[in-house]
């Protein structure tokens, strides 16, 4: 079976495939266009998020058995094209669940005992101690919207720091000994801190929007790790203004190029054009990472063997 790598990953995937007898090719350079002339020589595709696997390209891959991607998020595929096409999809949110989960309980704690910013006042030479008290996470309501691998995750790690977390997903029945299944209009009714899980879809795009934030009945923090457009950002914005939001842990952003490997040219982290990004990275009330959430040492190790091992039960015979 001949498959092509179309982005850098963890060498094991190329080690343990061609253990396997699969014909490999990788190609990391060559434009969309390029990849479009010769993918139908191949039956599989291993991606991040280099090129879209849109409508044209899935029709030119004539006899593509499966694309994967290493990684959750399948946006980057037209998948009801790919589905019609008969084209199984394999992707490996359990690699980085676990980082991903990690990286919240982190943002939080950073944010809501100020600990950057009591350490840079410290080095500065200023010792500040009541402008500085945290918030305890003990106790608090934690909503999480979208209950897969990533939400999972991050409710067992909340629900060891004595958090009360439930979770609204549009599946039914999901509830477990770490976190209660709710409406979400439920949610909105009891979260303190809201953390997002979700796909980016039609249904996902500016689901936090000033309308969302609105009939969140307390003052909240908001954490997002899973998609840019998940969240409005000039709503965001105005909702830290005006203290609705009482801060918001941001590991991904709405002006991410589709890669995620920059932010678009018109909002770079250089320009001022951009008011709504400039207020973030500039606010105290504000963590912002490099959609770096689920990118530990050790998930891009778990990524790949997850992709390997669904490869191999599929396809190798």
């Amino acid at each position: 079976m001949k498959i092509l790598l179309l982005d850098k990953n963890h060498p094991l995937i190329t080690e343990q495939l061609l253990a396997k007898n699969f014909i490999l090719d990788t190609d990391f350079t060559s434009s969309y266009n390029e990849v479009c002339e010769k993918i139908e020589e191949y039956e599989g595709v291993i991606i991040r998020s280099r090129i879209p696997l849109d409508k044209n390209f899935l029709e030119k891959a004539k006899n593509l058995k499966f694309i994967a991607r290493v990684g959750a998020g399948m946006e980057n595929i037209d998948i009801p094209i790919a589905e019609k096409l008969g084209i199984q999809l394999i992707n490996s949110p359990e690699g980085n669940r676990d980082s991903v989960a990690e990286h919240v309980v982190g943002m939080l704690l950073i944010l809501m005992n100020r600990l950057f910013i009591a350490s840079n006042e410290v080095k500065n030479g200023i010792w500040l101690r009541e402008e500085n008290r945290g918030d305890e996470l003990l106790g608090k309501t934690v909503g999480i919207i979208g209950y897969g691998n990533m939400g999972k995750a991050t409710a067992k790690r909340l629900s060891g720091f004595g958090c009360k977390v439930i979770f609204h997903d549009i599946l039914a029945n999901l509830s477990d000994e770490f976190a209660t299944q709710v409406s979400l209009e439920e949610l909105k009714d009891k979260a303190e801190v809201l953390s997002l899980h979700i796909p980016l879809t039609d249904s996902t795009n500016y689901l936090v929007d000033a309308e969302f934030i609105s009939e969140m009945k307390n003052d909240f923090y908001l954490v997002n790790t899973a998609r840019g457009k998940n969240v409005d950002t000039r709503s965001l914005v105005e909702a830290l203004k005006s203290g609705k939001i009482k801060g918001a842990c941001l590991d991904v952003l709405e002006y991410e190029k589709a890669s995620f490997e920059n932010l678009d040219a018109a909002t770079s982290l250089n320009t001022s054009e951009n008011g709504v990004l400039q207020y973030l990275l500039n606010s105290e009330k504000a963590i912002v990472t490099p959609h770096i959430a689920g990118w530990t040492h050790q998930s891009k190790e778990k990524l790949a063997q997850v992709i390997v091992d669904k490869i191999v039960a599929s396809f190798s015979h």
